[in-house]
């Protein structure tokens, strides 16, 4: 692996019920997965609170993936719906701050897909590769 690859940062922000399954069952199936993509596990993707995804940007991510349940699908009934409003906000707080809003990324992945979890997390991987390094990571908090 290159000094690149080593050097971006993606955090990975996955549903309880279905996205962190359908990452498990990758694993488990024995799909390689970039090592730079970090998950942490939620209850639902609704619960993710913006703050946090700004705060992990600011402090050095160089591309954030929310995954949740597919829409109808969720375990909290509209919990991803919620989750859709507001990453589109998010997005437009990016777009206003003169951020690169195609470092965050959101897909709707259910516990069987495996296979599906693979591809999304190595498309976004390649596409934070193109970009580069956040530019606005500071050194401070490497």
């Amino acid at each position: 692996m290159d000094g690149d690859e080593e050097d971006i940062r993606i955090l990975a922000f996955l549903c309880n019920w279905c996205s962190y399954a359908g990452a498990d069952l990758a694993g488990v199936s024995r799909l390689k997965l970039p090592p730079n993509v970090r998950n942490i596990r939620v209850m639902c993707s609704s619960r993710i609170n913006p703050v946090w995804i700004l705060r992990a940007f600011f402090n050095g991510a160089d591309g954030i993936l929310v995954a949740g349940c597919h829409p109808k699908d969720c375990h909290y009934t509209r919990g991803n719906f919620y989750t859709r409003r507001r990453l589109v906000l998010l997005k437009n707080i990016f777009e206003t701050l003169n951020l690169e809003e195609e470092r965050i990324r959101l897909s709707w992945i259910s516990a069987s897909e495996g296979l599906k979890y693979s591809m999304v997390v190595k498309d976004f991987t390649d596409l934070v590769k193109k970009k580069g390094p956040n530019p606005t990571r500071s050194e401070i908090f490497l």
